[in-house]
């Protein structure tokens, strides 16, 4: 086991499935404690059992519904009376919740796409950043964006709007909180196959109209976007703050 995040303690929001999933089981194989957190306890029971079943006792499952600002306080507040707080926050949790012209969505869809994907976002990074700036802690934050949010994004463009307001949220927080040795960068994924992409990846022309654009033709796996955010929240990456990494296989070179 590689000892990269020995001794640190990471929070990732969406961990049950998917990216999340597979970016908890890069930091815990890399040495750090893992605290996953999603809506329904299930799901992050079985996946803290499956990644403790080669990394022992390095994931915790905590249910936290990144929608609720109220969830993300009490959880905030389990986190450093239980763990002694966090070294690093990965925000992964988000909804598409519209597929098609953008004049179409409803008001619902709408506004549970910013709850999630912008405000959540936002008060987990301050839930955890102002207990860090009382302690005088440095801290390490990767938020997870998109291409979409880089690009125009043709039937999610609400879902792109959300992403690219997580980019600027990401590059004014940097500044904001630069001072404080407190790091903030965006990870933006490609097309990655998901239960989440599921819609993108499970229709044959949407995955050759990616495929035949990215410099790799082929979409990515979860497991191609853990390195990076283990990266990002190591002490390796200690002058990196307020960019956007991109991982699309060559799609926005192209």
């Amino acid at each position: 086991m590689s000892a990269r995040l020995a001794g640190k303690t990471v929070w990732i929001t969406g961990g049950s499935r998917g990216i999340g999933a597979a970016m908890a089981r890069a930091c815990a194989a890399a040495g750090a404690t893992v605290i996953i957190s999603s809506r329904k306890q299930p799901d992050l029971d079985a996946t803290a059992a499956a990644i403790n079943a080669d990394h022992p006792g390095r994931v915790i499952a905590r249910a936290c519904h990144t929608g609720r600002p109220d969830a993300l306080a009490e959880t905030a507040d389990w986190l450093w009376a239980e763990h002694g707080g966090v070294d690093a926050l990965i925000n992964n949790a988000a909804t598409n919740l519209h597929f098609g012209p953008m004049l179409t969505v409803a008001p619902g869809q709408w506004d549970k796409t910013f709850e999630v994907n912008v405000r959540g976002y936002f008060e987990a990074i301050r839930a955890v950043a102002t207990r860090w700036q009382a302690e005088k802690r440095a801290g390490a934050i990767v938020n997870v964006a998109s291409i979409q949010g880089l690009r125009a994004a043709p039937l999610q463009g609400v879902y792109g709007m959300t992403k690219a307001a997580v980019i600027s949220m990401t590059k004014t927080l940097a500044v904001e909180l630069g001072a404080a040795n407190i790091r903030i960068n965006a990870l933006a994924p490609g097309l990655v196959e998901t239960k989440f992409a599921a819609v993108l990846t499970g229709s044959p022309d949407v995955l050759r109209m990616y495929t035949d654009r990215a410099a790799l033709h082929r979409h990515a796996q979860p497991e191609e976007m853990a390195g990076l955010a283990v990266y990002l929240v190591s002490d390796e990456s200690s002058y990196a703050t307020g960019q956007v990494f991109t991982l699309d296989g060559g799609y926005t070179a192209s």
